[in-house]
């Protein structure tokens, strides 16, 4: 068997290991459906080209970056699609921007919150603590 022909016939194992990604995430990537259905030898085992490896590879990038995965499924069908225009991909990114942004708002207000309870706090022998008179006060 050449190397080019080993290369296109890589068990699931081998195929996570140069995407560097588990087996569990690509069983798991296919069965939402963004990776297709890879052929089986006659033992049932998949096989996986470098193709699907390049796409784990995609999947893993664009979870690295935080995108969910029905972006991730829309961003896999563009990047397919060689004539899509770059407008809707970067509507998606545009949009996962401004996801982020409100994220680091809402944490940026919540670690004010709680290093103002903090700096509150004597954190000594004594029982009273503002952080659990905070906790335990009716939000309403």
């Amino acid at each position: 068997m050449t190397s080019a022909s080993a290369a296109a016939h890589l068990n699931i194992g081998e195929a996570a290991r140069r995407a560097d990604v588990s087996a569990k995430m690509v069983r798991h990537y296919e069965s939402l459906g963004l990776l297709p259905v890879v052929s089986r030898t006659d033992a049932g085992y998949r096989q996986y080209s470098d193709k699907e490896v390049h796409t784990l590879r995609f999947i893993k990038r664009a979870r690295s970056l935080g995108f969910s995965m029905p972006e991730i499924a829309q961003l896999l069908k563009l990047w397919q699609d060689k004539r899509r225009p770059s407008e809707s991909v970067k509507k998606i990114a545009a949009h996962h921007v401004a996801d982020l942004d409100q994220r680091i708002a809402e944490l940026s207000a919540m670690k004010r919150t709680l290093q103002t309870l903090v700096d509150c706090c004597h954190g000594d022998h004594r029982p009273d603590c503002p952080i659990l008179d905070e906790l335990a006060q009716d939000p309403r």
